[in-house]
């Protein structure tokens, strides 16, 4: 769509592949101890140089059989000639007609492939006996079970989280390659924000938008970098973005994106830099600057709060997972649910409206606004737990009808 004066509207999935186009993924890789890489990025393939487990083990405690010796009729009968401990050497190899007590995570006594649980079975002294059923092969933990030596574990790409690390863990690596941190400066620009703490004089607001970035950035794992509140004023801003762009990899500035004449960005990367895009077709958040100043990327967020949050969570996140070198956008995949109130929505923009889902009274999840949609009113993101994804050409939406929902937890 245009704006009546030419000036494209960029829809929201292009604009995301024209992001990913423009950037790449970061130089340089880290080792760091396992412990200390929860949210780095993978650098390499990991490759495992061991089977886990070492060992055919035990699931359960019980007793580890030959399978052979289990009856298909009435009971087996068999004698008790070991026990053996999680930690232990499996002791000598089993004969036909003995066992061995065995705990959970043991190593099963060579000629064992079975190990029954302890409540099936009756023992008298060394006497065990085992009742008929019992299925051959069961509750036994093969050795490489879970990861066979030579396999690839994990690719490159992958960002590490605690499940990751586990794995890593379980190979009893000590470092682990991965990309360097990606460096992020962020900024906020307006005459009338003040900081905590300051006064208000009259038509100032406290600057929320450099809390919300610095926090998305914090989640994301990169080294960030506050450059501050920067004055309306074109000079300021441009020696301020020249400065950061020396060393970081990638700017984000809230506000003065628009077309006022205090919006002062579109103009300064013209100048300073090159500009890309810097309209979206999407609600909240339509005019988002994308371009490059020197070696970093640069993304120009509108003001509103939670334009602000918006066009970073859609947009900048997965261009800057990608710059990071992580596989995938990040984005939550889209589920289905049922309005319970009538959402208004004009058509021509991806709308992404803050709401509450859960299950309704059949059990169905439903979803419901959290209250105004307006972009200024950042409470309303606060309490959402989705956004309601409307796609562009969708107008109106009637209680009952089926919408997309995009989860928030843990991503903003």
């Amino acid at each position: 769509m245009t704006d009546g004066k030419g000036a494209s509207d960029l829809p929201v999935a292009a604009a995301r592949q024209r992001l990913r186009e423009a950037v790449a993924p970061v130089a340089g890789t880290d080792r760091v101890a396992v412990g200390a890489a929860l949210g780095r990025v993978l650098a390499e393939p990991l490759i495992a140089d061991l089977d886990v487990p070492g060992h055919d083990n035990a699931a359960m405690d019980g007793y580890a059989v030959r399978g052979a010796d289990l009856a298909a009729a009435g009971e087996a009968r068999l004698r008790r000639v070991a026990t053996v401990e999680a930690g232990e050497a499996p002791g000598r190899a089993l004969g036909a007609g003995e066992c061995a007590r065995i705990m959970t995570g043991a190593p099963l006594p060579p000629g064992a492939d079975t190990v029954v649980m302890q409540e099936r079975v009756a023992v008298d002294g060394e006497a065990v006996r085992i009742p008929a059923g019992e299925a051959p092969g069961a509750n036994v933990r093969p050795a490489g079970g879970d990861i066979a030596a030579g396999a690839t574990v994990l690719e490159a790409g992958t960002r590490l989280g605690p499940a990751e690390l586990g794995v890593i863990g379980s190979l009893g690596r000590v470092e682990v390659p991965v990309r360097r941190r990606l460096r992020v400066a962020f900024l906020a620009t307006g005459d009338e924000l003040r900081g905590a703490g300051e006064p208000l004089g009259p038509g100032q607001i406290y600057d929320s938008n450099r809390y919300t970035l610095h926090a998305a950035l914090a989640r994301l794992g990169v080294e960030a970098r506050d450059l501050g509140r920067i004055p309306d004023e074109p000079e300021a801003l441009a020696a301020a973005l020249r400065e950061a762009a020396g060393d970081c990899d990638a700017l984000i500035s809230s506000g003065g994106v628009s077309v006022g004449d205090a919006d002062h960005v579109k103009p300064v990367l013209e100048r300073e830099g090159q500009i890309d895009f810097w309209r979206v077709a999407l609600r909240p958040g339509r005019p988002l600057a994308f371009g490059r100043i020197g070696g970093a990327a640069f993304f120009g967020l509108p003001g509103n709060p939670v334009s602000t949050a918006a066009t970073y969570y859609q947009l900048v996140q997965p261009a800057l997972r990608r710059m990071m070198g992580a596989s995938g956008d990040g984005l939550p995949p889209l589920l289905e649910a049922r309005a319970a109130e009538p959402l208004a929505k004009r058509p021509g923009r991806t709308e992404y409206q803050r709401g509450v889902v859960g299950p309704g009274a059949d059990g169905r999840p439903e979803v419901r606004p959290t209250g105004t949609q307006s972009s200024g009113v950042l409470t309303s993101m606060a309490r959402a737990n989705c956004l309601v994804v409307l796609e562009a050409e969708r107008g109106e939406v009637a209680p009952g009808e089926t919408v997309a929902v995009q989860p928030l937890e843990g991503v903003l």
